[in-house]
C-alpha cells in the first residue's frame, strides 16, 4: 500500500485523479504503476514486465524505481509492508 507522496501531482492523481501537475502523456502509466505500487506487498512485486524496477546504489540505496516515460521514474522507499516517499523524478 502507498502510505506517502513526495509529489503533489502524483498524490493528487492518485487521491482525486487530478492530471494538472503531471504530464498528459504520463498519466496512464502512471495510473498503471501507481495501481501496482499499491497492490505490492514486498518492492520486488513492482518487478514486472516494462517496470524496469531495480534498486538505487550508493548514496540513494534503500529507494527503488520503475521507468515511466523518457527519462522520468516513479522512486520510492519500502518500510513496515508500505511504499512510502512515492516521488516522480528524473535522477539520471
Amino acid at each position: 500500500m502507498i502510505r506517502s507522496f513526495r509529489h503533489k501531482g502524483l498524490r493528487d492523481l492518485w487521491e482525486t485523479d487530478s492530471q494538472a501537475a503531471v504530464d498528459a502523456r504520463m498519466v496512464a502509466r502512471l495510473k498503471r504503476k501507481l495501481a501496482a505500487l499499491h497492490a505490492a506487498i514486498a518492492p520486488q512485486d513492482m518487478d514486472l514486465p516494462g517496470f524496469k524496477f531495480h534498486a538505487l546504489r550508493g548514496d540513494r540505496a534503500g529507494t527503488y524505481t520503475v521507468h515511466v516515460n523518457g527519462p522520468w521514474c516513479i522512486t520510492f522507499q519500502w518500510g513496515d509492508g508500505h511504499a512510502t516517499d512515492v516521488d516522480l523524478e528524473n535522477y539520471h
